[in-house]
């Protein structure tokens, strides 16, 4: 089954031509199946190149989704069109009011990793969609500085700031070969890793609930499972493009930002060299996986959710 997007969202061509299976809301009517609600609230700069990617990924399943664009209530975008919000997108607090529910949330990252959580403009409406997800939300999926910002909301685990950014792919290893969100994957497998942050393996050993799924020795935990708060949280970006660490590189590079050559990444460590994927179906692995286990577990009557 394909995920049912907009036909006028750019998504729905760019997956089209990419030969991921979409539909307009008129084709997916026609099907006599509930399908998977997902939302996602998109905090990163360029919306539409975080909504290609992940509904890239949670496209590829066998299964109809529901896609939900949702943004911070008062925060305004400075680099996506005020019209492209306006039609593709509610504020959390309109969802909120709604009362409706969803199966699974992304919560994307943010480039605002150097800023403590209470210093964010919509920290105290951030805290409201988590206290939301435990009512509102089957299964939710914090990534990167969301994932962070989640963790330690729930837990208290901090984020700590490193001496330099850790930047490139990064050998992770497989330390729960029998969760259900790892079937498929290989012994080890590698991440995109782009932040200036951490969180600590010990601090995270010290909640019981918590479950490290990945983690490498070069860059730390990776993805965790929390079972009490029905989440996953992934510090990574298996999201990622081929060519999105040479965007931010290739940004920083001009203007004059201080920044190493993103590791095991070009071939050779070479710039100059187009960057290669070896991250892509791990990815499609990871988003498919939960994905599944959404469709396992969920209620069949949304309304059952949170009960």
């Amino acid at each position: 089954m394909p995920i049912k997007l907009p036909s006028d969202l750019p998504a729905f061509d760019v997956l089209s031509r990419e030969g991921v299976m979409v539909m307009s809301e008129r084709d997916a009517a026609r099907q006599d199946i509930r399908p998977l609600r997902i939302g996602l609230l998109n905090l990163m700069p360029k919306k539409i190149q975080t909504e290609n990617q992940f509904a890239r990924l949670i496209g590829a399943t066998a299964l109809q989704i529901e896609l939900t664009l949702i943004r911070m209530s008062e925060h305004q975008t400075k680099n996506t069109a005020a019209e492209h919000m306006a039609e593709f997108y509610r504020s959390f607090q309109e969802v909120k009011a709604s009362g409706e529910k969803f199966d699974g949330l992304i919560i994307t990252g943010a480039p605002i990793e150097h800023l403590p959580f209470d210093d964010v403009t919509y920290w105290d409406e951030l805290c409201e969609v988590f206290d939301w997800t435990q009512s509102h939300v089957h299964s939710t999926f914090g990534v990167c500085w969301g994932g962070m910002a989640m963790i330690n909301y729930f837990h208290g685990v901090k984020k700590h700031i490193l001496d330099a950014k850790a930047f490139g792919c990064f050998r992770h290893q497989n330390l729960d070969p029998a969760s259900h969100y790892l079937r498929g994957f290989s012994d080890d497998c590698v991440i995109p890793v782009s932040r200036w942050t951490e969180m600590k393996q010990e601090e995270i050993d010290a909640a019981p609930a918590l479950t490290t799924l990945l983690g490498s020795d070069e860059a730390g935990p990776c993805l965790v499972e929390d079972s009490k708060h029905r989440a996953l949280y992934i510090f990574n970006h298996f999201e990622y493009d081929s060519d999105t660490l040479k965007q931010e590189y290739d940004r920083d590079v001009a203007e004059g930002t201080p920044i190493n050559v993103p590791m095991n990444y070009y071939p050779d460590d070479d710039p100059s060299q187009p960057p290669q994927n070896r991250w892509r179906s791990h990815a499609h692995l990871l988003y498919g996986n939960w994905i599944t286990e959404v469709y396992e577990t969920t209620h069949y009557n949304l309304n059952e959710i949170g009960s």
